[in-house]
């Protein structure tokens, strides 16, 4: 059971944000009144005489939290495609293609967890990893096991992350191993089910903390039997979806040449699209898959870091952003060698870059350039934040009245870091310093729904 919920809290401090997607919003010394519900109830944007008294009344409760100059209140960041039980392979076998690395590595590591203590000493170590990292709200890909995905919700909720979980249906013995996959489809569909029922009745969870993802693997990995069954059962319950789309040439030509149309196409087929899905990677998507993710209000995960690695393609993101797409930022861990969503930022800013430039010096500059591709900071930091937000439709990843109190704190000065930040600097400028060297010992708080939930060791 998670802890109990704080009573109400006023922060004080400089706070940044980016609101609207390219545009940074700096709140100098402003107060944020949190209730006990961890929502946001009021922000006082100037020492108004009600802005004192109501900072008074917290002081003398030791309901304030007060920043030093050098600290900045950032939204708590959004990880949209994490792949829990892969933690203890982060970093191992990226040089192998992405078949070969789900049979020899993937596979065989996530059928370990059929044994709860292993299961629950990794999943406690990612958790906790995570949330130093800054990520107060993830998308949890589990295993096929119901027990282990049952303590992977358990963990999340004991240490007050916003998570989305999904036990993984996998049942096509064409492309899963005997050791791992669903005997059938009727048993993936029914420990599904049963996964939604456990995380909607935990105690403590009353306010959906902890959220139920209805996860077909992937299209290779299911059969049609099981992707129809859980399409009715998204509909029925109104879960979350996620699955992974078009991520590599071999996926995206899998599916093509089984299903006779894209994972897009097949998806909604299906009826796996929706409002509540969300698509990892997603890099081959054409134009009619596009008005197809648009017309359900589906998101896409960018995990700009694991792209490099399996997907041998570049995301176009600012296309996508410019269509009307939803997209956040994923670690997509361990495709992705970093469990930093900070990381993936700096990533999301590189890759296009790349994109844009194009990176065969043989052809001419002309030739080799994706012209309108760059994103800026301000944008990639949205995608971490109120990005993800809307496209979990959640309200999380800005400081706005009715939103929920996911933040973190940050030091500009943390002794021996390459972060340095300085009073009285441009918002552009202190965006930029945060988006290209601030990591994880830089971040001196944490903080989900008026809890806090991790403090940097050193802090009080």
């Amino acid at each position: 059971m998670a802890p109990a919920i704080q009573s109400r809290r006023a922060f004080l401090g400089n706070a940044l944000h980016t609101p609207v997607r390219g545009q940074i919003e700096f709140l100098p010394a402003v107060l944020i009144e949190v209730n006990g519900a961890g929502a946001i109830e009021a922000i006082h944007r100037d020492s108004s005489p009600q802005a004192t008294a109501v900072a008074e009344r917290h002081r003398a409760a030791g309901t304030l939290v007060t920043l030093d100059n050098s600290q900045y209140l950032l939204p708590g960041l959004v990880d949209l495609h994490v792949h829990a039980p892969q933690w203890p392979q982060l970093g191992l076998a990226l040089d192998l293609p992405l078949e070969e690395w789900l049979q020899a590595y993937t596979f065989p590591l996530e059928a370990r967890y059929a044994d709860i203590q292993y299961a629950r000493g990794v999943y406690e170590s990612l958790v906790d990893g995570l949330l130093a990292n800054g990520t107060t709200t993830a998308m949890y890909f589990g295993t096929l096991h119901l027990a282990a995905t049952q303590t992977l919700a358990d963990i999340c909720l004991e240490r007050s992350q916003r998570a989305l979980i999904g036990r993984v249906a996998m049942d096509d013995p064409d492309q899963c191993p005997d050791f791992y996959r669903d005997p059938s489809a009727a048993i993936a569909e029914a420990e599904t089910r049963s996964f939604i029922g456990y995380v909607r009745s935990m105690p403590g969870n009353d306010s959906g903390l902890i959220l139920p993802v209805i996860t077909p693997r992937f299209i290779p990995s299911c059969t049609d039997r099981l992707l129809s069954a859980l399409g009715r059962l998204a509909r029925e319950t109104g879960c979350h979806v996620q699955t992974h789309c078009s991520e590599s040439d071999w996926a995206h030509d899998f599916v093509l040449a089984r299903c006779g149309v894209t994972d897009t196409a097949a998806l909604e087929r299906f009826g796996l699209l929706s409002r509540r899905t969300v698509l990892a990677h997603g890099n081959f998507i054409d134009g009619p898959d596009v008005a197809t993710i648009l017309e359900a209000g589906a998101g896409i995960a960018h995990c700009p870091l694991s792209n490099v690695y399996f997907s041998d393609a570049v995301f176009p993101l600012r296309r996508m952003l410019e269509q009307g797409v939803h997209v956040g930022l994923g670690t997509d861990i361990s495709g992705g060698a970093s469990p930093s969503i900070l990381d993936n930022v700096r990533h999301a800013v590189i890759a296009s870059r790349s994109l844009e430039s194009g990176v065969d010096p043989r052809q001419s500059r002309a030739s080799r350039r994706s012209p309108g591709s760059r994103i800026d900071a301000a944008t990639a930091f949205w995608l971490a934040t109120a990005g993800g937000g809307i496209a979990l439709d959640l309200r999380i990843g800005l400081f706005r009245e009715g939103y929920q109190f996911d933040a973190i704190v940050l030091d500009g000065q943390t002794p021996d870091s390459n972060l340095r930040l300085e009073e009285n600097a441009a918002p552009d400028d202190l965006l930029q310093k945060i988006v290209y060297h601030a990591t994880r010992a830089d971040i001196r708080e944490v903080w989900v729904a008026n809890r806090r939930v991790h403090a940097r060791h050193g802090a009080s």
